[in-house]
């Protein structure tokens, strides 16, 4: 088999805060913008990784989601708790000078114990984002 990650989906909760994170800080490229019925999906990526995605959505647009969920994802996502991506760098320190001015820090650079050194960030939405060293 011939699989690949095309796309994940992160809930955001600012649509304008998240694209300025997104795109404005990780220098990630706006791939497509999408509004219906006052809702709003954003698709970003890295550059130069055009089959890669991440799409920024409503996390209430789930129609299937009781208001009971709806909810318990917002308080989640307040505190952090919803919704993680692991990104990757060659160079984590220049990266992580750049997210300081833009990004909740969560953890600065770190050299793990299980071998990984990374740092971890929250988007405007709460989600986590962590980012390792490529060695």
């Amino acid at each position: 088999m011939d699989i690949t990650i095309h796309s994940s989906f992160l809930p955001h909760v600012d649509p304008e805060a998240s694209l300025a994170f997104y795109r404005d800080v990780l220098g990630f490229e706006v791939r497509n913008d999408v509004g219906y019925n006052g809702l709003r999906w954003i698709t970003v990526g890295p550059a130069g990784q055009p089959g890669v995605s991440i799409v920024l959505h409503p996390p209430a647009a789930d129609p299937g989601n009781t208001d009971a969920e709806r909810r318990t994802v917002t308080e989640m996502m307040a505190k952090g708790t919803y919704a993680i991506v692991t990104l990757a760098t060659p160079d984590l320190d220049a990266t992580f000078e750049r997210l300081q001015a833009g990004a909740e820090i969560v953890q600065e650079p770190t050299d793990q114990p299980y071998g990984i050194r990374d740092c971890a960030v929250r988007d405007p939405a709460g989600n986590l984002i962590r980012i390792n060293e490529i060695r």
